[in-house]
């Protein structure tokens, strides 16, 4: 057995899985604010990543001021599609909504293909070195700025939930709008607070993950991929967002692992985490953290 490429593979595992959970928490926001599940959060991820990547390239920007303003972009973004496109259909059904949620999806798809071509393009290079050397093992630099960006969020996550207005707020929001907004709770201030933190925070993972393998339509799998760990965690857990992507950051590697020693089916990296979906809606439907919905009639 290969015990230093499966502790490589396991350290990746980690440190993807932390940007899973960051990415699924943004999941998770939405539909505790909102009841609404964002089947365009990986387009978000693609936005942020190409918004990037044309500063830096088209305009020349350092990275130390375009990736700033990606994020002042992607406020202003998430705010405009929740206000010009989500907020009137406020009281709606809520297949509705997720239609609406996926119709964006196709768009932004086709509008990001249409803008910068549908070829991967890779970032300029951002730092001097593409690797660092942690304990014998070479980690990419932008998985260690993305691990370090992803704690900073987690914790920030925390305080801002735990001590902020707005935080408080959101919290109420989640528990029942009603009663919220009977208590001076602005809920369309709410909404569109959740969607510019779910736009930024997913930006930040969609340029990591460009700097890493390039930018193009495939980077909005990535928000596909997550949501074995938002169903793993809980839909309306943060907590178990992180949790849930650790597990599925570690599961998919480990995949990854046995199938170059011994299984030899090629594609484990990319659908073991569906086989842990199916098996987790089976066994524990509303994830480990998740509660439990109990109708009374």
């Amino acid at each position: 057995m290969n015990y230093e490429l499966l502790t490589q593979l396991l350290v990746n595992g980690v440190i993807v899985g932390t940007l899973y959970g960051v990415v699924a928490m943004c999941f998770v926001l939405i539909y505790k604010s909102t009841q609404i599940v964002n089947f365009a959060q990986g387009e978000f991820l693609l936005i942020g990543a190409w918004t990037c990547w044309a500063l830096l390239v088209k305009f020349e920007l350092p990275f130390y001021i375009g990736f700033p303003l990606t994020l002042v972009f992607m406020v202003v973004f998430g705010i405009l599609l929740q206000v010009v496109v989500l907020r009137p259909l406020i009281g709606e059904p809520v297949i509705s909504v997720l239609m609406v949620t996926i119709g964006l999806s196709m768009f932004f798809q086709a509008l990001m293909a249409w803008m910068f071509g549908g070829y991967t393009k890779a970032f300029p290079q951002v730092f001097e070195t593409e690797s660092v050397n942690i304990l014998g093992l070479q980690v990419q630099t932008a998985y260690v700025m993305s691990l370090v960006i992803s704690v900073v969020i987690m914790i920030g996550f925390y305080f801002f939930f735990k001590h902020s207005k707005m935080g408080l707020a959101m919290r109420a929001t989640a528990f029942d709008q009603q009663v919220a907004q009977s208590l001076g709770i602005s809920v369309k201030k709410v909404f569109a607070a959740s969607w510019a933190i779910s736009a930024v925070v997913s930006a930040m993972a969609g340029v990591v993950v460009g700097m890493v393998n390039g930018v193009s339509s495939a980077l909005s799998f990535f928000g596909i991929k997550v949501f074995p760990v938002v169903i793993l965690g809980g839909l309306d857990s943060i907590v178990g967002a992180i949790v849930g992507g650790l597990i599925i950051g570690v599961l998919e590697n480990l995949a990854e692992f046995f199938d170059s020693q011994w299984l030899h089916l090629g594609n484990m990296y990319d659908i073991a985490p569906f086989y842990a979906l199916v098996i987790i809606l089976m066994i524990k439907p509303y994830g480990l953290f998740g509660t439990k919905n109990i109708e009374r009639i």
